[in-house]
């Protein structure tokens, strides 16, 4: 699956040709570069990595200087692989931008890190509404579960209960995402919709194999 590492720069809105508003996210792609690729020979499987953004050569280690030394290029601030690559393998220490790999059109998977919402109550985590109003005789239980257990049997709470607890900061991936516009001077993807993060966050843009009708 091709795809390239990149940041998510913010949201805005897009006139299509029928006057149509759409939302969609802007994303700056690239440009990366190759840092290793992986053979089913060597490796057991087909991969490319890739590395994107800069990184100051005093807070690199060592181990990683000579991996950036044997692909020719300056040392990178995130590294992420992506297997079975289609087509031709690029050759190490190539530099692929977003014209190279997406095309108007193309439905592609994004992937990244959530936002973090700390620990949270079960109204804000699953939508609960609580347990009632205070003029029932119950007092701040307002934003409660309610009983959360069984009778004698099971006697325990079941797996999977829904409750209290931490919300976000998960791996998400939005999936077939259309692109809607593309600005090969300056890297950036137009993305309908919203992907995961906070601005500024790293992401995985993956061109989807088979495009849905």
């Amino acid at each position: 699956m091709r795809g390239l590492i990149g940041r998510k720069l913010g949201m805005t809105q897009i006139f299509l040709e029928d006057g149509t508003v759409v939302p969609c996210t802007v994303l700056e792609v690239g440009p990366c570069v190759v840092t290793q690729i992986r053979t089913p020979e060597r490796d057991g499987y087909r991969a490319v990595q890739l590395g994107f953004g800069e990184r100051k050569v005093k807070n690199t280690p060592k181990p990683l200087l000579g991996h950036f030394a044997k692909a020719k290029t300056s040392p990178k601030r995130k590294l992420a692989e992506f297997r079975d690559w289609d087509g031709e393998l690029p050759q190490l220490g190539q530099t692929l931008t977003v014209a190279d790999i997406f095309q108007e059109g193309d439905l592609v998977d994004v992937t990244g890190t959530s936002k973090g919402k700390g620990f949270q109550g079960v109204v804000k985590r699953h939508g609960f509404s609580g347990v009632g109003m205070q003029t029932h005789g119950q007092k701040d239980k307002e934003r409660h579960p309610g009983s959360i257990g069984a009778a004698t049997f099971p006697a325990r709470v079941v797996k999977g209960k829904r409750m209290a607890g931490h919300m976000g900061n998960a791996r998400v991936t939005v999936k077939n995402l259309r692109v809607l516009r593309i600005d090969k001077t300056r890297n950036l993807l137009f993305v309908k919709g919203s992907v995961p993060g906070h601005r500024g966050a790293f992401v995985l843009v993956k061109k989807v194999k088979q495009q849905l009708l």
